[in-house]
Order: structure tokens, then C-alpha cells, then sequence
């Protein structure tokens, strides 16, 4: 028996979406973002930064084999990797902050999907026409001279953004000037033209033909945003009390029953992620008010008050039906949600800058030695063997004096030196073994283990530091 049900699928067909462009308010504010942020992503790894002899002039470097990060004056080491996590921490905080005030404002505006894809859009309309040039190109099966020429010409505009898109990448992880040379004379590591490579078509694949998809399969955010969001939100929306009914015909017989909304679906038509915005809000809706500014504009030429379309939250929605205006809009930002992320957001930032500026140009680490935990010399003495890691953050060599501060019969040497200062060299860290020595007969005979401080100074600037440990053995 054969069935006739239509096949089910797991997901919808996609439906090329080709969005109009649109002039605007908003859409000026996400043409100056997406003018920042790539200049920002394209130009930062060009920065140059004077940091003294030995160290690398890039303003903004992660530099894997040294395992650095600089940006700018600030120079970041392995073992404080807790600012990294640190300002990670900030950036999530922020994303609920402004979540929980405007949407999905991010995904709309700053998100690297949006703003490549926009991008991509602009250089589409730009060799293929607006939307409807767009859609006849489409939907002409025919691959002719034309829609050959201007495929390829589009798709290799693309390749070219993804291609320095790739390479802007990978210039912050190494010198950028001297490794455009190596990319251009085929000296550079394997690994950084396979990151290219990769990066390259990840941009040409996601911002020229995935766009959308991305943001509604791919990306777990707008499943995540409605824990941030609750009925004070901005966000985007129809104002279908006035709006409706909607139709087009002003002049028919029963108009002035009809609702502001005449139906042009202009709204419909610059969506970059082709929804209506008129049936509510919805998973893939990216707050990037594009609608809005299409709304606006035929409410201007039809004569009716803007707005139809617009940021509002759910509380003026039931406000405004009842006939009431709606609150102000710093009443819906400023409220305990919104307050308590920026204060954790705040608290965090300050406890790095305090971190930031309080932190030791030099600093110290002792490892004593365990095998054996202490040694008896020829003459009676007991010896303990400790390495000794020095950190020295200067720009220039520093000489650093090593002590201790404990049983005053302890003596200190240093291993390759009989004084106690060794020379550390800029921005390095040095490996000293350093021995403890008790002379015969200076400890008590009970002591098993004596606890000493290991001073290090800095002779240059008399800046300190120091970490306890203990002495085994005892020198009777």
C-alpha cells in the first residue's frame, strides 16, 4: 500500500534570502560598527609599540613560543593567565548585561557573523544589483555570459575578504611585517598557511552562503539569551494594536477601519534573516532594527506616525493597550538585573587593573631538591639544593641579590659564582641552584627542619621579593 503523506523532513528547505537595503538610523549605526570593528581586527597586528631592545615592537602579540601575550604596555605572562580568564569572565558578564537590556543587540550589530555577512551583502549588491536585480538573477536558470561573469567576479571578491581575513589572523600571533614577507616568499611555517587556508573559506563559506543558517543552527545563543531577558527587554517589535487590521487599499470602502500596517512588506523584505517581524518575536530574529528603519520610512510617505515598528518591552505593550504611554526607557535599562551585572561586571574589571598595577616587576619561585633532601659535606656541614626560578620583567639585564633571612648560621652560594647576585637577563627568566649550607656544630641538635626565607632583590631599584621553604638536616 502506497502512502500519500508528503515526506516529512527534519529541517526546512532553505529559502535564498536576498534583503533589500535600506537607509536609516540603525542602519547607519551598524554601517560606522562594522567600519570599527574590522578596522580594529584588520590594523591592530600593524600597531607598532617600542618596547626596548630583546622584545618584540607589536602593540597587540600572543607569542605562542614564548608563551606572552602583550598588548600594548601591558605585558602578560603564563602564570598570570588569571587576567585572561579574568577579562573572559568580563566579556560574558557584558554579553548578559546587554542582553538583559537590549536583546540580542549583539548578535544584530558586533556579532563577526553579522558583521562579515554584511559585508558579503554589500559587495553582492554592489556587482549584482539590489534585491530584485538579485532575485532575477536567481531565478534565470540559464548560466549565461553574464551571470557567469558576475558570479565569479562576486565569489572572488569574497575569497579575497576571507583571504585577508585569514591573514589578518594570523599576523597577531607573530611578527606581522616580517611574516607577510616569509607568506609572499614562501618561507612562513606550513602552519600558518594552513590557518589561512582554513580561516579563508570558513569566512567565504559562513558570510556567502551560510549567513542566517549559522545564527539559527549553528549558534547556541538565541536558546541561551531567554535565561537574560524577561518582560522589560527591549527589544524589537510590532505594535499590532495599531497596525492592524493591515491592508494596502486607503481609498476602499471601509479604510478607516483598516490599522497603520498597509502591507508592503518592506519589513519583510531587509530582513537579513527573512522573517516577519509582524508575527512576533522569534528564535532567528537578530535585533539588528533594520525593520524598523523600513518601517519608519513608509510610515513617513503614507503620513502616519513612526514607530509602528520599534524597541519596546512587554511592559509597554499591555501600558499602551490600556492607553497609557509607555515608561522611559532608562526605567527599563537601569533595574536590578541589568544594575546587578554591572556590578559584578565592574567589580571584576577593578579587581584586574588592582591586580594589573600591583603586581611585582620581579618575581620569585624555589623548588627545593628531593633527591637527596640534604647532603652531609666532607667537614661536618649539611647542604640543601634548591632551584631557584628568577623573573625579571625589566627591559634591560638586572643583577638581583639573593639571601635569606631564618637561623643566622645559614650561609648562602650560588652555583657558577662565589658572590651572592646573579644577572638576570631582560624580560627572562633565570634557573639559579642555590645552596644553603649550616656550618658543623650551628644548628641545634633537635632541629630537623629549620624554616628560611629566600630573599631576591633588585640591586638596580631595590625592589623585592622572597618565598619561604624549610632546611632539612641538622649540622651536629
Amino acid at each position: 500500500m502506497t502512502s500519500t503523506e508528503p515526506e516529512q523532513r527534519l529541517y526546512a528547505p532553505r529559502e535564498p534570502i536576498f534583503p533589500k537595503r535600506v537607509k536609516g538610523r540603525f542602519r547607519n549605526l551598524k554601517w560606522l560598527i562594522m567600519l570599527f570593528t574590522l578596522g580594529v581586527y584588520y590594523l591592530t597586528p600593524w600597531i607598532r609599540w617600542d618596547r626596548g631592545p630583546n622584545l618584540p615592537d607589536q602593540a597587540v602579540l600572543v607569542d605562542l613560543a614564548n608563551r606572552r601575550f602583550f598588548f600594548f604596555w601591558i605585558e602578560i605572562w603564563p602564570h598570570e593567565f588569571y587576567f585572561i580568564a579574568g577579562l573572559l569572565v568580563m566579556a560574558g558578564l557584558g554579553l548578559f548585561l546587554f542582553t538583559s537590556a537590549l536583546g540580542r543587540v549583539w548578535c544584530g550589530y558586533t556579532c563577526p557573523q553579522t558583521v562579515w555577512t554584511d559585508l558579503f551583502m554589500l559587495v553582492e549588491r554592489w556587482i549584482d544589483g539590489d534585491r530584485n536585480a538579485q532575485l532575477r538573477l536567481h531565478r534565470q536558470k540559464k548560466w549565461d555570459f553574464r551571470k557567469v561573469r558576475l558570479r565569479l567576479t562576486k565569489w572572488s571578491v569574497w575569497f579575497l575578504i576571507g583571504l585577508a581575513t585569514g591573514g589578518a589572523w594570523v599576523f597577531y600571533f607573530t611578527d606581522a611585517p616580517q611574516l607577510l614577507v616569509d607568506l609572499f616568499t614562501l618561507n612562513a611555517h606550513p602552519v600558518a598557511y594552513t590557518t589561512i587556508l582554513v580561516l579563508t573559506m570558513t569566512t567565504f563559506i559562513f558570510g556567502g552562503f551560510a549567513r542566517e543558517q549559522i545564527c539559527i543552527y549553528a549558534c547556541p545563543w538565541p536558546r541561551i539569551q531567554a535565561a537574560m531577558m524577561d518582560e522589560d527587554t527591549l527589544v524589537v517589535a510590532y505594535r499590532d494594536w495599531r497596525g492592524e487590521p493591515r491592508g494596502k487599499h486607503r481609498k476602499a470602502e471601509g479604510a478607516d477601519q483598516l490599522g497603520d500596517c498597509i502591507d508592503c512588506n518592506a519589513c519583510v523584505n531587509v530582513c537579513p534573516v527573512g522573517i516577519d517581524i509582524r508575527d512576533g518575536q522569534q528564535l532567528a530574529c537578530i535585533t539588528c532594527a533594520l525593520c524598523i528603519d523600513a518601517c519608519d520610512d513608509m510610515m513617513e510617505k503614507v503620513g502616519k506616525p513612526r514607530g509602528l515598528i520599534d524597541y519596546m518591552a512587554l511592559t509597554d505593550e499591555v501600558a499602551e493597550r490600556a492607553g497609557k504611554a509607555p515608561r522611559n526607557i532608562w526605567k527599563h535599562i537601569l533595574r536590578p538585573r541589568t544594575i546587578m551585572y554591572t556590578t559584578l561586571w565592574s567589580l571584576v574589571g577593578f579587581g584586574l587593573m588592582f591586580a594589573l598595577f600591583i603586581r611585582p616587576d620581579i618575581e620569585v619561585t624555589v623548588a627545593p631538591v628531593r633527591n637527596p633532601t640534604f647532603v652531609t659535606m666532607s667537614d661536618g656541614s649539611i647542604r640543601n639544593t634548591y632551584d631557584v626560578r628568577l623573573l625579571n620583567k625589566h627591559g634591560d639585564d638586572r643583577p638581583f641579590r639573593i639571601s635569606i633571612k631564618g637561623d643566622l648560621s645559614l650561609r648562602v652560594q650560588l652555583e657558577g659564582t662565589p658572590y651572592e647576585t646573579v644577572t638576570v637577563p631582560a624580560d627572562a627568566t633565570k634557573l639559579q641552584k642555590v645552596y644553603i649550607v649550616a656550618p658543623r656544630g650551628s644548628a641545634p641538635a633537635e632541629a630537623e627542619r629549620t624554616e628560611v626565607r629566600i630573599w631576591v632583590e633588585d640591586i638596580a631599584n631595590g625592589d623585592r621579593a622572597y618565598k619561604d621553604t624549610v632546611f632539612n638536616g641538622k649540622a651536629n
